[in-house]
């Protein structure tokens, strides 16, 4: 440790450390814009700009290392002169519109120049402007003339984000920011942009012009989004939600947020939300009462347990749904007699239901520290952003990371090893890891692996995997893919393996906020999805199972089939197989609590009032409940909900939770299927109602319309050059998509999304699917 004096306080920091570091550690705050503790040193601003002892000038404080006995004085006559100096210099240009900017009451540069400007410039001649950009739908920069060129959103680019995606263009007074001509800004961590610009050069376009910062009461609240469960500032004014920011937890989010996470807010006061209960009488929809409403309910599902058995009641729930809501929709369904209840719509594989109740398996700060990595199955930067800027983080210090998917997505994180296959030849590819890894270690590979010979791959994956030591921590990841997966028990063990053999931790990057939450609850029963088999009535909360299931065709028919559906949703949907809609509240709207991967219980209040005649979901369910005269439901508040999930005062659930199952590793080999094999993601933008309805982020690239990437040999098979339509069949549904040629896949790979409306006519998210040319074999 260096021990250096900050104003006549004594205080040690690690070599290397700069002058900053220094000073805030000790809590002295020196002026700064350039300047970003998650990012790397510019000093280009000049701002924190010391007097030390013996140099001969002031040095900037961000790019100045300490020496042992150094001395620094950050308030004297020389520090404080040059300060103003370099503010000076910065507001020569700076055009005088804080009456009408963005930034204005949350500005850095307007709360320096207080306190180090001077109150008339010496500078008369005529301000620089700088030409206004387009930046895409999240990001305005209409008025880039206020910047003053500290670079941290090009620095944020290209080492937290792993895209540069803004770059400085020009010297000296003609330097500025922009974009790649003609680009776009498409980051799904873009927004972050805003936050650290500390003038009013980038703003929020959704926010623009709507509010000032002092007219917002600040709420805190968690992300519904993904199973990271960042936490959220929400500003309101007058109630309704104006805009989203990150509220910083280093544990989880640290400074940042997703732009799922910031912009789905917009949706929030969608022309398609549901504010008052409707019933279909005669195929029209009348708005009524919840005393109406909810007895109607009631006795539909009375008669119905009556007349066909509780077995044909199923409650079917999104994993975004609170812990509170997931509990009380399972207590309703047991309290009927009906074992139907599940929030996992996109699994297809339930073999381990009765052992694993899967979680991150690690603290997802840990992920940061990690150096050497296999994930299996995950479309790392759209399924988890957050994770991915972490594991990016990882690898630039030296981590080693491999990915199993079936396609080579462009991560932007350096990857030592990508291995690409199809989805059913994944258990192969861990296979023949275990094997090497079996061999590197000197150990026996499990039974039944006998057959299975490692290629150079496999063996060089192993070699990085066996390294042990507490120095080198490991991971094995399953991600979202590889829990929807047909053999997704399969995949579990053989990874469950490779990491109890490496010493590595092992667990699941979960798709859902509650993901962790809905086992908690009880919301899981039949080892079955509840579609699969014919039921006469549906109660859905929250979800669109025609977008959120693992086989939309399967699940529309069992819902068109039902004598009752009834769906709770803060939106209007199902309009076409639904008896009842009642509206339910968005988290925004109610208290409840999020579990995320690493088993943190986060509970949250609402931030405003329902909208129109919307009721928090759990206290529907409640009513529900004493309407159906079952008991335990005579809850009065969301904390004893969760308490009696949980247990009072527990919010670290991981004794509860268990990745490791008991079944032997299975073996597979790489078969010469020659059928066409789907490979599927959720886009980023349609993984739940909320998202699928904020006006820009449904203005991004991400969000347009799927296309159907075909290997470059398959394509020229078909005739199909890329902006060509197509036509995807699979079950009994087809879609006509635009083909994209994509070199980077599998032979016989296709690759189409799901959760999008224009696919929600096609099968199963993995299987069999068939291609051809728009127009042909008709």
């Amino acid at each position: 440790m260096v021990e250096i004096e900050i104003d006549g306080k004594k205080v040690e920091v690690p070599p290397g450390s700069m002058v900053m570091d220094a000073a805030n550690k000790l809590g002295t705050y020196i002026p700064h814009f350039c300047y970003h503790k998650k990012l790397s040193i510019a000093a280009n601003c000049r701002m924190c700009l010391v007097e030390v002892e013996k140099a001969p000038k002031p040095l900037p404080a961000c790019a100045t290392p300490v020496t042992p006995n150094m001395i620094v004085r950050t308030h004297s006559d020389k520090a404080v002169q040059a300060q103003k100096s370099v503010m000076e210099f910065l507001l020569i240009n700076h055009p005088l519109d804080c009456p009408i900017c963005d930034q204005g009451g949350e500005c850095q540069l307007q709360d320096l120049a207080v306190g180090y400007g001077k109150s008339e410039s010496r500078y008369k001649e005529e301000k620089r402007v700088v030409a206004p950009k387009e930046a895409g739908p999240l990001i305005s920069m209409e008025e880039m003339s206020r910047c003053i060129q500290c670079t941290r959103c090009v620095r944020f680019g290209q080492e937290v984000a792993g895209q540069m995606e803004f770059g400085m263009l020009g010297r000296g007074e003609h330097s500025e920011i922009s974009t790649f001509v003609g680009k776009t800004v498409d980051s799904e961590v873009s927004g972050n942009m805003i936050d650290l610009c500390p003038v009013g050069a980038l703003t929020s376009k959704p926010f623009r012009y709507s509010a000032r910062p002092w007219e917002l009461s600040r709420r805190k609240s968690v992300s519904p989004h993904d199973s990271l469960g960042s936490n959220l500032i929400v500003q309101v004014k007058g109630g309704k939600v104006m805009r989203v920011l990150p509220l910083e937890n280093e544990a989880i989010n640290e400074c940042w947020l997703s732009d799922r996470d910031r912009f789905s807010y917009e949706a929030l006061d969608n022309a398609d939300r549901l504010t008052n209960p409707m019933i279909k009488q005669d195929g029209q929809w009348i708005d009524t009462d919840w005393q109406t409403a909810l007895e109607y309910v009631a006795h539909g599902l009375r008669n119905i347990r009556h007349e066909h058995g509780a077995e044909h009641i199923a409650a079917v729930a999104a994993g975004g749904s609170t812990l509170e809501e997931l509990h009380l929709l399972a207590k309703v369904a047991r309290g009927l007699g009906s074992a139907n209840i599940d929030f996992r719509l996109r699994q297809s594989d339930f073999a381990l239901d009765e052992e694993v109740v899967p979680w991150l398996g690690m603290p997802v700060a840990d992920i940061s520290l990690l150096k050497r990595v296999l994930v299996i199955g995950s479309f790392l930067r759209k399924d988890h952003p957050l994770v991915a800027t972490r594991l990016r983080a990882a690898a630039k210090a030296g981590a080693k990371l491999t990915i199993i998917n079936g396609t080579a997505e462009e991560n932007l994180i350096p990857t030592a090893k990508n291995i690409t296959v199809l989805p059913s030849e994944w258990l192969a590819a861990l296979s023949e890891i275990v094997v090497a890894v079996a061999a590197a270690k000197g150990v026996a590979a499990p039974a039944g692996f006998e057959a299975i010979q490692a290629g150079d791959v496999a063996k060089a994956i192993a070699a990085t995997l066996v390294e042990t030591g507490a120095e080198l921590p490991g991971a094995i990841l399953l991600g979202n893919a590889a829990a929807q997966h047909p053999q997704a028990s399969k995949l579990h063990v053989a990874a469950q393996w490779i990491a109890e053999q490496t010493g590595a931790k092992f667990g699941y990057l979960l798709d859902a906020a509650n993901s962790v939450g809905g086992y908690l609850a009880g919301a899981v029963a039949k080892p079955e999805s509840a579609f699969a088999s014919p039921k006469k009535a549906f109660v859905v909360l929250h979800a669109e199972p025609e977008l959120d299931c693992a086989n939309p065709q399967q699940a529309r028919a069992a819902l068109g089939a039902a004598e009752m559906v009834v769906v709770m949703s803060p939106f209007k949907h199902g309009l076409d197989y639904a008896d009842v809609l009642l509206p339910v509240s968005p988290f925004s709207e109610t208290s409840g609590t999020f579990v995320n991967a690493e088993a943190r219980a986060q509970s949250f209040n609402g931030t405003v009032r329902p909208l129109g005649e919307t009721r928090p979901a759990w206290k529907v369910l409640r009513v529900l409940g004493n309407l159906l005269s079952l008991p335990g439901f005579d809850f009065e508040t969301s904390e004893q909900v969760r308490d009696d999930v949980l247990g009072k005062g527990v919010f670290d659930v991981s004794a509860k939770l268990n990745n490791i199952a008991k079944v032997p590793a299975v073996a597979a080999t790489y078969g010469n299927a020659g059928s066409l094999e789907r490979v599927t993601n959720v886009p980023i933008y349609y993984t739940d109602a909320i998202v699928r309805r904020s006006e820009p982020l449904q203005r991004t690239a991400d969000a347009n319309a799927p296309l159907v990437s075909l290997p470059k040999a398959l394509a020229e098979q078909l005739g199909v050059k890329a902006g060509d339509s197509v036509k995807v069949t699979q079950g009994n549904g087809s879609a006509i998509l635009v083909a994209n040629v994509d070199p980077t896949l599998p032979a016989n790979a296709v690759r189409v999304a799901a959760g999008h409306p224009a696919v929600a006519s096609l099968g199963a998210m993995f299987g069999t699917i068939n291609v051809e040319k728009a127009g042909e074999g008709k």
